[in-house]
């Protein structure tokens, strides 16, 4: 398989590129600063050269590209064009989102058939892209991505968020919220099985059962016990997302630290 990668320098997109090499598959990383993301033209070209199997877009509007309106081209109109030249080339397109598109405001544990509702901060903007490119390719497998765990504090990630944290004093871990998260490397298995699936919506998550405090725990321990934790119930949310069609091992299975950490 030739896949090509949007944000392939990116938190998810360097584990998904590391995946893809391990399993054999060709990677061609999506070079941004030379091809851009309004020339439709560049891009056609760039992808019927290319000749992919997959077009696996993760890229985001993190990195500052001087445009009007740079936010709303990146996130929907670069994804609409991704989406339509994906089809024409019959290749695969796959659209990383997130779960960010459920509102707070309704509580978990989400399936795909949940409702996108979110109307503040990032989501809304997930939910736009998705409609965007299911609109030009209506073959599009949208996979919907919860926090992110690494191993270094050096990526944005739920490592670099603690460390981020511990600096400023005690980690405060809500007992009550069960976070959509998900090993780096699991999630990039994920979305490589997720394209060979049907055209549809998946959900990559895989914490079944635990809170926020007992997964803050769980690192801790792992990371040497560096950092100070104090429970608290301060933020109320079951922002689990549940679809065994993606395959992803439970969170325990990944950190099996969890385990001295049950019973809350």
């Amino acid at each position: 398989m030739k896949a090509i990668v949007t944000g392939a320098s990116g938190t998810v997109g360097t584990a998904l590129c590391s995946e893809l090499i391990t399993q054999g598959h060709e990677v061609v990383r999506y070079d941004r600063e030379k091809l851009g993301v309004t020339d439709s033209g560049a891009i056609e070209s760039f992808v019927r050269e290319t000749a992919p199997d997959v077009i696996f877009h993760l890229a985001t509007a993190t990195r500052p590209t001087g445009l009007e309106n740079e936010g709303y081209i990146v996130s929907q109109v670069w994804t609409e064009t991704l989406a339509r030249v994906a089809r024409a080339a019959g290749a695969v397109f796959v659209f990383t989102s997130s779960v960010m598109v459920y509102s707070e405001k309704t509580n978990g544990p989400y399936t795909p058939d949940s409702p996108a509702n979110a109307t503040e901060g990032f989501g809304p903007e997930k939910i736009a892209a998705e409609a965007r490119a299911r609109d030009a390719n209506d073959e599009t497998r949208v996979a919907r991505l919860g926090w992110q765990i690494g191993t270094t504090p050096d990526s944005n990630n739920m490592i670099a968020f603690l460390h981020d944290r511990a600096a400023g004093g005690a980690i405060q871990a809500s007992r009550l919220w069960m976070p959509a998260c998900s090993f780096l490397e699991e999630s990039a298995r994920a979305l490589v099985r997720v394209a060979s699936m049907p055209p549809g919506t998946y959900l990559v998550n895989q914490n079944r059962e635990w809170n926020f405090h007992q997964i803050v725990q769980a690192l801790n321990k792992r990371h040497g016990k560096q950092w100070p934790i104090e429970a608290n119930n301060d933020f109320v949310y079951d922002q689990r997302m549940l679809d065994d069609r993606t395959n992803v091992p439970p969170l325990e299975e990944s950190l099996p630290e969890l385990r001295e950490f049950g019973g809350e």
